[in-house]
């Protein structure tokens, strides 16, 4: 049987700083060994690097395969170079009116991620943006109708999951109503529950009913929900609403537990482990190499102290083997040859060119 350290480590996806594996990130992957990595534009610099990275990245694993994740939604949330194709924002791409084209674009993105070994994109956003004055979402939301953001939700789901890449759905239950950004403060939603279920609710359950993989938390508090925790550290929401309520076995992630409306009033080692009380299954820690230590370090002692049953982790790692054998098995490692073919295709360049020609059919204030 693995170690204790091997099984908490699987539930934890890291980010690192540089292009490459270098002493450092290989030493994060060996302490901590995590069951998956995501990738900024920090990372990224040509589909060569890429694939040399990723390819490292699954040899260097402790248990391979990984989830080699991305924030990939296309507009001003792009993490891969200008080399691959590069779709607008969610709200844009609504203005083409087409779940098709919305399906296709998820499908060329799955592609080309997939060629170069990403196997995970946090997207789509299933945020209704409802609030004008909300700093964070914006234009990354298809709008503020719940049922239009259904739909293309659904679409981008298939497309990508169609396409062999988990598609992770943010930030559940819903960011669109807010006044701050959770990267530097908590925010605070306070509609009643019956406007959550008519609105932010609705389209996180039409896709964990049509086989959505795994779900994002926001790092946001809803009193309607849980007067005392945001949505990542509370039982409430994640086990009582999501699991039970909607009868959710998929994956749930945290948002990155670095930031600011976490680390303002917890210290990461005691989110992690909140986190994990709650429910969610894979914690992010996306960036600074002492934390993401003492967040595994944290929840191996909770796991230790019993204050994390060892069935709890057990959920988790099952939910985990069964994202990867969907999504990830048989592993096969990128190949620079057929990267370089599908990167950037002339047909995926077409793809694009004919979305921006039918979003811009339509003038913003009608979208």
């Amino acid at each position: 049987m693995a170690s204790l350290r091997e099984r908490v480590g699987q539930l934890f996806m890291l980010g690192f700083t540089g292009t490459a594996v270098t002493p450092e990130v290989a030493e994060l992957l060996a302490t901590c060994k995590p069951g998956g990595v995501i990738l900024f534009s920090r990372n990224l610099e040509s589909v060569e690097q890429i694939v040399a990275l990723t390819n490292d990245l699954e040899r260097r694993a402790p248990r391979p395969p990984l989830l080699v994740a991305i924030d990939q939604e296309g507009g001003r949330v792009c993490r891969l170079p200008a080399e691959f194709t590069i779709f607008p924002a969610c709200r844009r791409l609504a203005r083409c009116e087409s779940s098709e084209l919305a399906y296709a674009a998820a499908a060329v993105t799955a592609a080309e991620l997939r060629a170069v070994g990403i196997t995970m994109n946090m997207a789509p956003v299933l945020d209704v943006d409802t609030n004008p004055a909300n700093p964070i979402i914006g234009d990354r939301s298809f709008g503020g109708d719940p049922e239009l953001v259904c739909e293309l939700g659904l679409a981008t789901v298939f497309g990508l999951q169609n396409g062999r890449v988990v598609a992770c759905g943010k930030h559940f239950p819903g960011h669109g109503d807010t006044a701050a950004d959770s990267h530097l403060a908590l925010p605070v939603v306070a509609a009643p529950r019956e406007r959550l279920e008519g609105v932010e609710l609705r389209p996180f359950r039409a896709a964990v009913a049509r086989g959505l993989a795994a779900v994002m938390t926001a790092h946001v508090l809803y009193p309607a929900l849980d007067e005392k925790l945001p949505a990542t550290l509370s039982p409430a929401i994640l086990t009582g609403l999501l699991r039970q309520g909607m009868t959710f076995d998929g994956l749930v992630l945290t948002d990155d537990l670095e930031m600011r409306a976490i680390t303002d009033h917890y210290g990461v080692g005691e989110a992690a482990v909140r986190a994990i009380q709650a429910g969610a299954d894979i914690l992010l820690v996306c960036k600074d190499r002492d934390r993401a230590v003492a967040a595994v370090e944290a929840v191996e002692r909770a796991v230790t102290d019993g204050a994390v049953p060892e069935a709890r982790i057990e959920d988790s790692l099952r939910r985990i083997a069964r994202v990867k054998e969907r999504f990830l098995l048989p592993y096969r490692p990128a190949d620079l040859v057929a990267a370089r073919a599908i990167v950037g295709s002339r047909t995926h360049r077409a793809l694009r060119d004919q979305v921006l020609r039918a979003c811009e059919r339509r003038a913003p204030d009608q979208a």
